[in-house]
């Protein structure tokens, strides 16, 4: 992994929002794998093997009158990432309640201090799903609840539903490089009932939860909704994030069609967070 090699693209963006939001979300669907935000834009990775000549031809926002957006373009050392996430990682906290920050972060005086190193992987809290998510937590029951963390990332919503009494719990990601980060981040909180796992929905195989988080793409949300509602107890919760509201007719759909009831919304900057009732 330490060989690996990334492209780093450096937009700039007048004015920034809700451009950045868009660009972020059509980058990830080009394959760019890890955003930060910057004061004038974003900065997006893609490992140098997956990238290609046509990578931004779908990226539609770039050719938005409504915009501007020009960016720069170098190679990047996965290991210079941790100097990279440095210097634009600032602290975040949500509703006054939970601290999202690094170790070189001084610690703050809220009930939930969550400190990762976020790498590659997505899922600072400073990302619109992310910070919905950490509210919907914040706002429910977790104690002795068995939760999936679909989609894990940094592993950071599994870490809080730990610290909000759940077990046990697992967090599943696809990515090498999140799987790894997530054992990171759950070790580095002291985290004693949360299970790291690597790969897709297949894992989920006769599994069974009270609580299902899962932030990921809204196809991907589609395709695995069966397996999803599955996996849940009678009564279970189900909630999703990780789209915008345009996006809720077809989501909604998806989960009505497994008899899932549509319980709460939470939106912010266009994206939502979605909460299901089994």
């Amino acid at each position: 992994m330490s060989n690996t090699i990334y492209l780093g693209y450096y937009f700039k963006v007048e004015p920034l929002q809700p451009a950045v939001e868009i660009l972020i979300a059509e980058l990830g669907y080009a394959g760019f794998e890890s955003f930060v935000e910057t004061e004038d834009g974003v900065t997006a990775y893609i490992q140098k093997d997956e990238w290609h000549d046509a990578i931004l031809e779908d990226v539609q926002i770039l050719n938005s009158e409504e915009f501007t957006i020009s960016y720069t373009l170098e190679e990047i050392e996965q290991t210079n990432w941790n100097e990279e996430w440095e210097k634009n990682f600032n602290p975040i906290a949500v509703d006054g309640v939970v601290t999202v920050r690094a170790p070189f972060h001084e610690k703050p005086n809220t009930e939930f201090d969550i400190v990762i190193e976020p790498k590659m992987s997505f899922g600072t809290g400073h990302h619109e799903t992310t910070h919905m998510m950490i509210q919907h937590i914040l706002k429910n029951d977790f104690k002795d609840k068995s939760v999936l963390d679909m989609g894990c990332g940094t592993g950071v919503l599994a870490i809080l539903a730990e610290m909000k009494g759940a077990k046990p719990i697992d967090a599943v990601d696809y990515d090498n490089w999140c799987y790894l980060n997530s054992l990171e981040n759950v070790e580095r909180n002291n985290c004693e009932h949360i299970t790291v796992i690597e790969g897709d929905a297949s894992v989920l195989k006769n599994k069974k939860y009270d609580i299902i988080i899962a932030n990921i793409n809204r196809n991907i949300l589609l395709q695995d909704m069966a397996v999803y509602t599955a996996c849940l107890n009678k009564n279970g919760v189900l909630f999703l994030s990780g789209f915008y509201n345009d996006d809720i007719p077809i989501i909604r759909q998806a989960c009505e069609n497994q008899m899932l009831k549509f319980d709460e919304k939470l939106e912010r900057n266009q994206w939502v967070a979605l909460k299901f009732l089994n």
